[in-house]
């Protein structure tokens, strides 16, 4: 069931929307024909009373001779008339005394003649009472074939002469009917409310996915157009603040690069004098101390220089075939002697990415690979929504309190300090600030059976 219910806030509220019309239209209907029922009902009931009131009047006024013939003229084949010496309603049967009244007042002979009025249910399989006509019959029997429950009212009435008219009257509850025109106007009523439904539910939808397709692309580095505002007021101001989020932003990683670049030129020169000074030392063994050193501190500024700048660049985001670019740097590394593979059984997707930072960071972990294990193996796993890039090496691996402490800016685990060796310690740096900057993540393992495994995973682009 869960996979048939939509995913999608518009279809949701849609759905919502419609299957509560359905549920109040549904009662309504059902509201109306329970009363269509009761006032048919009341009516039918309303009129044999009259009927059988009238025939009372006519039979106190008319000489006795011609009652047979009143009785023969009142007969339908709904109501029935007889003139007999006993009431058929015994007095513990009356039940309805609002229906004896109402006869009582239509007499009008003072005193009030006694009546009698009885309604019950019969059950659809009832033999009609015997000497019923033929017409009356048939009635019978079309009611039982609607299979609704008919009603029986009897009422007898006192006559002066010491005699009772006694009427039966047979009707059934009308059956429940929902006309073609009635079903028709709810689904045209349906039809226009889902169509205003939708085209409003879309101009409240529609700004929401921009917003969200523009926080995914912002996160993941690359340059967003200011959005445009539009929707109701909420949905103005919730975009209004993105973009001034985004200004932000932008303006603090462009500030922190303008001021790191001018540090870096104001480094340099100073580093540069010190390097010609330390040239003009006679010492050899001082002197080459002074260069080596003063090379260390240029080499740590550019490599700083470097992981400040992160990805506030002007390269170009472009969708790229991963598993591509991942086989040239493997051909690449493998040219120049390195012992690294790709496995065959790799899988591939497409992301959304600045290729040159990316081979920069992917190349950063082979090279380390390569560095500290001897040998890597680059593999890349494709799950839903995500692919993986695994470089693997066979080397010693790193103590497990210290597997997130390498990120950090400036941290070697490498004891000698060389520079051919250890590097400046900025190179996992680099790589989780390119990362990020493309919406991913980068962590390392052990791996039980030895090594160090890197594994980058990166967001699939949408198709």
């Amino acid at each position: 069931m869960r996979r048939l219910f939509p995913t999608s806030l518009r279809a949701q509220l849609l759905l919502l929307i419609l299957a509560a019309l359905v549920v109040a239209q549904g009662l309504s209907l059902w509201l109306f024909v329970d009363e269509r029922s009761l006032a048919v009902r009341a009516a039918l009931g309303q009129e044999a009373a009259g009927r059988a009131a009238n025939v009372a009047r006519l039979l106190e006024e008319a000489p006795m001779d011609l009652r047979p013939s009143i009785l023969r003229a009142a007969n339908s084949p709904l109501v029935r008339f007889s003139l007999d010496g006993a009431a058929t309603v015994a007095a513990t049967s009356h039940s309805n005394e609002r229906s004896a009244q109402f006869i009582q007042s239509l007499v009008g002979a003072d005193p009030a003649p006694e009546v009698r009025v009885a309604v019950r249910q019969v059950a659809p399989s009832a033999a009609p009472p015997a000497g019923v006509p033929e017409r009356m019959m048939l009635m019978h029997q079309a009611m039982q074939n609607m299979s609704v429950t008919p009603v029986s009212m009897q009422i007898s009435i006192a006559i002066s002469s010491g005699e009772w008219l006694n009427v039966v009257t047979r009707f059934n509850r009308p059956p429940n009917q929902l006309a073609w025109t009635t079903a028709a106007s709810f689904a045209v009523t349906a039809l226009l409310i889902a169509a205003a439904l939708w085209l409003a539910l879309g101009r409240l939808i529609l700004p929401i996915r921009r917003l969200a397709d523009a926080s995914d692309s912002l996160g993941r580095g690359e340059d967003v157009a200011e959005l445009e505002l539009a929707g109701p007021e909420e949905l103005r101001r919730l975009t209004a603040a993105f973009n001034r989020m985004q200004t932000r932003l932008r303006r603090f990683v462009e500030d922190r690069t303008r001021l790191l670049g001018a540090l870096g030129h104001d480094l340099r020169s100073p580093l540069t004098a010190l390097r010609v000074r330390a040239e003009m030392v006679d010492d050899p063994e001082t002197r080459e101390r002074l260069v080596s050193t003063i090379e260390e501190m240029q080499e740590m500024v550019s490599a700083t220089l470097s992981f400040a700048r992160g990805m506030a660049t002007t390269e170009p985001v472009k969708t790229v075939e991963l598993r591509g670019l991942v086989a040239d740097l493997v051909a690449e590394h493998a040219e120049t002697g390195g012992a690294v593979t790709l496995a065959p059984e790799s899988a591939d997707g497409v992301v959304r990415i600045r290729p040159l930072a990316m081979r920069r960071a992917l190349r950063n972990l082979i090279e380390n690979a390569l560095r500290y294990g001897n040998s890597a193996r680059v593999a890349i796993e494709r799950d839903a929504g995500a692919v993986h890039v695994i470089v693997r090496d066979t080397g010693p691996g790193i103590p497990a309190a210290d597997l997130e402490k390498v990120f950090d800016p400036f941290v070697r685990l490498e004891v000698s300090r060389s520079r051919e060796t250890g590097g400046t310690g900025l190179g996992l740096s680099i790589v989780r600030t390119i990362i990020h900057a493309h919406g991913g993540e980068v962590t390392l393992s052990n791996a039980d059976d030895g090594g160090l495994v890197a594994r980058v995973t990166l967001p699939l682009a949408e198709m």
